[in-house]
């Protein structure tokens, strides 16, 4: 059977999540998780569906990828399958192609497993190496010492702690009330929190959202931000540990966390709750 690319349609979007759950696999190198799908999910249904793009074989999904932006594709490759040689040349041949649908042309990234065929392919193709990624994990074996501070699982009443803290700290987010309610209405968020940390004297002082890809698979931190005016009281490394204690309620043996290396702040703020460094990985980028 041929390798089939397609965009999905919100409907079909159950069938990606669960395909990505399936591939998240404890001590794997870090890949698309469902949580990206559902961080994503802010922007709505029919958003994130065009977003997507997969790749199947007799109606099997072997690879799915997030249009992260309209220049960045973040790849995830079924295991068993990320040396396929049928499937690594049709993703090539699809990614270098304008005309697919998949990237513009121009200058594009390419999020891709680390010893994934793909990765030598593009690079046959003359694609370059761009800036490095800290990938981190912590193990969720033993239980989660507690943080220190307020922790509070928000629902929709106090939605507006999560965003106003996320806006805070990140000034170039978007992150409304509404598109909180999104998120949470979407398929991935079933297995996800988001906490709000608050000081001694109820203020919100930082937040996260973690994804769990069901019980015995790594689950994920994505996004985590201290507020710009609570800086430098450990913050960071309390709403770190409280993520890493609601992943491992999930049913997570793990959790991760990939971060630029370049911000050796957020680094820095994960290693001090507890998570360790791996290999940094590198997305792969043809030039305009």
């Amino acid at each position: 059977m041929a390798i089939v690319l397609r965009t999905p349609e919100a409907d079909g979007l159950g069938q990606v999540v669960a395909a990505l759950r399936e591939w998240q696999v404890n001590g794997a190198p870090l890949q698309l998780h469902p949580g990206d799908l559902g961080w994503f999910w802010r922007f709505g249904a029919e958003a994130t569906a065009a977003a997507v793009r997969t790749w199947s074989r007799d109606g099997r999904i072997l690879a799915a990828g997030l249009l992260d932006g309209a220049t960045l594709l973040r790849l995830a490759i079924a295991p068993g399958f990320q040396r396929d040689e049928e499937l690594a040349h049709r993703l090539v041949a699809d990614v270098i192609e304008p005309e697919r649908g998949v990237l513009p042309a121009g200058k594009v990234n390419i999020e891709a497993p680390t010893a994934a065929l793909i990765q030598e392919l593009l690079a046959e193709q003359g694609w370059g190496t761009d800036e490095p990624w800290t990938p981190l994990r912590r193990d969720l074996t033993e239980p989660v010492k507690d943080p220190g501070v307020r922790i509070e699982i928000i629902g929709p009443e106090q939605a507006h702690l999560r965003t106003a803290v996320q806006r805070s700290a990140f000034g170039s987010s978007t992150f409304t009330d509404e598109r909180w309610h999104t998120m949470a209405g979407g398929l991935p968020y079933t297995d996800a929190r988001c906490l709000v940390a608050f000081d001694g004297r109820g203020e919100a002082v930082a937040a996260v959202t973690v994804w769990s890809a069901g019980p015995g698979r790594p689950g994920l931190i994505e996004p985590m931000g201290v507020h710009e005016n609570h800086r430098g009281h450990g913050y960071g490394k309390a709403i770190t540990v409280a993520a890493a204690a609601a992943i491992r309620e999930l049913g997570a043996p793990s959790a991760v966390v990939c971060t630029p290396s370049s911000n050796t702040a957020a680094v820095s703020t994960y290693r001090s709750g507890g998570f360790e460094p791996l290999p940094e990985v590198l997305d792969r980028y043809r030039d305009a």
